[in-house]
């Protein structure tokens, strides 16, 4: 572990005691804060083994920077805001680019040639290259997205803060998530992988192969499948009732991965948009 990793860990034992006033603490939190915002540091990442790796003191150091500040009073053109953080700037320099009404926090990451239609990124969220946040969307705190990934209009990728171990969502390269889709609680979608349209993705819905009826998986949609969101009936005391599930309605081979007009087909076949 880094020094300034022990530091951190040494500060988050202190929490509920730290205010702003500790300015050892905050040199240590901006520091990581700033290489966040460059990305020389991530909340997490995938490992050699395919498993989701959480560096929770990065985590923590977020946590602790809301200890360390006050709110504050800040402007955009004509925009007035009031808080603990200021927004991301210099997007030229980085290769990115912002229509107005998008904004990211400092501390977020947004690789080149990221594109932000009116949408929001927050703090410790990374963005990999060549990837567009629609209109409307939002890339919660800590969220992971991939290259090359299509977040459509009013996704919601949920942000994971508290507990500092908890999994972030994760979007992994290629993948395309629907308009309106919801994924959250540390959900995560597989390499080339598309989401149907208002499809809702937490841990504990399950995912189902639509081929065999089988349980995939929780929470997680594997590379190059295309799914929709789906009902299956449920016995209980009260009654039968249908719960939510995703389905995994195609596995998609190598010369289907890349034909948007086929997987649009593809998903109006079972009834569902992009």
């Amino acid at each position: 572990m880094s020094d300034l990793a022990s530091r951190i860990r040494h500060w988050y034992e202190q929490v509920a005691e730290i205010d702003p006033t500790n300015l050892e603490a905050r040199r240590d939190v901006e520091l990581v804060i700033a290489k966040l915002d460059d990305g020389q540091l991530r909340v997490a990442e995938i490992d050699e083994n395919n498993a989701v790796v959480v560096h929770e003191w990065v985590k923590q150091a977020i946590l602790l920077l809301f200890r360390l500040r006050g709110l504050e009073t800040s402007l955009a053109g004509p925009f007035e805001f009031h808080d603990k953080l200021e927004l991301k700037t210099q997007y030229a320099r980085r290769g990115v680019r912002v229509v107005p009404g998008a904004s990211a926090r400092r501390g977020s990451f947004l690789s080149p040639g990221v594109i932000m239609m009116p949408s929001y990124v927050n703090i410790g969220a990374w963005v990999g290259p060549g990837s567009m946040i629609d209109t409307w969307a939002t890339v919660g705190s800590c969220a992971q997205i991939g290259a090359n990934v299509h977040l459509a209009g009013g996704v919601g990728i949920g942000g994971v803060l508290e507990p500092a171990n908890a999994v972030p969502v994760v979007i992994e390269d290629g993948a395309f998530i629907g308009s309106r889709c919801m994924v959250v609680e540390g959900a995560r979608v597989g390499k080339g992988s598309v989401l149907g349209a208002g499809t809702i993705l937490n841990p504990s819905i399950p995912v189902i192969d639509a081929e065999t009826g089988e349980e995939i998986s929780r929470g997680y949609v594997p590379d190059f499948c295309v799914a929709v969101s789906a009902q299956r009936r449920r016995e209980f005391p009260g009654g039968d009732f249908y719960l939510p599930c995703v389905l995994v309605i195609k596995r998609l081979g190598e010369n289907e991965r890349h034909s948007k007009v086929a997987l649009n087909a593809l998903l109006r076949d079972h009834g569902v948009a992009t």
